[in-house]
């Protein structure tokens, strides 16, 4: 029994980890697919499209995957995403923004709501959090050989707002108009290739919340 019992264990947390592989797969080639639609097939003139590549090779995205999903979002019968952002508040007040990418309006503000609703948060209109979130640029690089004090001069001298080391990982935070030119280029000068890079709402302030306030979350 017990060994059936430590098989099945590894079952779960494999079938846990594949689930959570194929949203990351599924993230990433739709950001592939909608760069493809807002700019062109081509990553050399397609800023953000080469940076969604990145993060595909990144997440270990098979090569001639990534090229199907360029090559079927160049295609006329491709799916038409647009990228709606909701705002609200969750319980205790705390302000969530939520991003999306959906080939269905109707559809997503529904689900969006009912979220909201079930958790005892309620959707706002948008604009009313603007002001609460900075969106910036966060590049995940890890350190491995990299010195800590040069790889920091570095991103500062890049105009990087940010540089955090933290189990061997750098995080650096980049003003929005720097994220898709500036600082790949630099990384790209240094030999550096990013983890992962995205686009992401900073808080400028944070509320602290007692422990049974924060198991509702």
């Amino acid at each position: 029994m017990a060994g059936h019992s430590k098989w099945a264990n590894i079952k779960h947390r494999k079938g846990a980890q594949d689930k959570r592989r194929a949203k990351v797969f599924t993230r990433i080639l739709r950001e592939i697919m909608i760069s493809v639609k807002v700019g062109t097939p081509d990553p050399d003139s397609n800023p953000r499209l080469r940076l969604a590549i990145q993060n595909a090779k990144g997440a270990n995205i098979p090569k001639d995957t990534i090229q199907r999903n360029i090559d079927k979002a160049a295609g006329k019968d491709a799916d038409n995403y647009s990228e709606p952002t909701y705002e609200g508040y969750g319980p205790s007040g705390i302000a969530v923004f939520v991003e999306c990418a959906t080939d269905n309006l109707n559809r997503t503000v529904q689900d969006v709501r009912m979220v909201f609703n079930k958790y005892g948060g309620n959707l706002g209109t948008n604009g009313s959090l603007s002001f609460i979130f900075d969106r910036m640029g966060v590049f995940t690089i890890p350190k491995g050989k990299l010195d800590e004090d040069e790889f920091t001069m570095e991103m500062i001298d890049a105009n990087a707002s940010e540089v955090e080391l933290e189990d061997d990982i750098f995080t650096v935070y980049v003003p929005l108009r720097l994220f898709f030119g500036e600082m790949q280029r630099k990384l790209e000068q240094l030999g550096i290739e990013a983890e992962n890079a995205s686009l992401q709402r900073i808080p400028k302030e944070r509320t602290k919340l007692d422990i049974e306030s924060a198991k509702k979350h």
